[in-house]
């Protein structure tokens, strides 16, 4: 990430911080240190992922569609903003991916996938059967400056092979930040597309996983394969 990038998420994330606080838009737009309402509202989708309104309500009126299916390794929820997929992810069930996705836009309107969804969801599915294949379509990313160092250093990683925590502190020119990097990971909620799963400790051993470990090891085992 270059300096001005850096710069750039920073305000950002003092945005996404400012509007939970501020009482009007404008007021969070000034305190983040943006010059001008112009000047934010022409990148605000791309930090926000919606509206400055939508995301200063918790969603509200947002259009999440989604599907749950089943691969695998069990449930499986994909749902995509109209910028990409925001969310891949592993469960026991229907009923707690559900509510998981809930937690996320508490105020957004959910919406089931239609058929053209459903497609989609279909190859979010092949992809994370079959890793290798990638995947040919947008992503929609939120997160800090620092989860967003640490998830592109995860998608440099080949599959089939892992590094640990502290190689991708390293690797982020932020030695000693393991921790944080392993809070980074698990704060992912577009899995396999960014592969927190190919994150070991020091010694090679599996540590936790959003998905449940034992997903992470079947991953793992698959992607060896291939």
């Amino acid at each position: 990430m270059t300096p001005k990038a850096y710069a750039t998420a920073q305000r950002n994330k003092r945005m996404r911080d400012a509007l939970g606080r501020s009482t009007t838009v404008t007021e969070a737009i000034y305190g983040a240190g943006f010059n001008s309402n112009g000047r934010f509202y022409a990148t605000s989708s791309e930090a926000l992922g919606m509206t400055p309104s939508q995301f200063r309500s918790g969603g509200s009126n947002a259009e999440i569609r989604f599907a749950i299916g089943a691969c695998s390794l069990g449930s499986i929820l994909v749902a995509a903003s109209d910028k990409g997929v925001c969310a891949i992810l592993f469960g026991d069930d229907a009923k707690s991916l559900r509510h998981e996705l809930e937690k996320q836009f508490p105020r957004a309107c959910l919406i089931g996938g239609d058929p053209a969804f459903e497609r989609l969801a279909s190859e979010v599915i092949g992809f994370v059967e079959n890793p290798q294949a990638g995947l040919d379509l947008p992503l929609d990313i939120r997160g800090t400056a620092f989860q967003h160092r640490v998830w592109e250093a995860l998608c440099r990683i080949p599959a089939g092979s892992t590094a640990s925590y502290a190689e991708i502190a390293e690797a982020i020119g932020a030695p000693g930040s393991a921790r944080a990097v392993a809070r980074a990971c698990a704060s992912n909620r577009i899995a396999v597309a960014i592969p927190c799963h190919r994150v070991v400790r020091t010694d090679g051993s599996l540590s936790g996983y959003r998905g449940g470990v034992a997903r992470k090891r079947a991953l793992l085992a698959r992607e060896a394969k291939s």
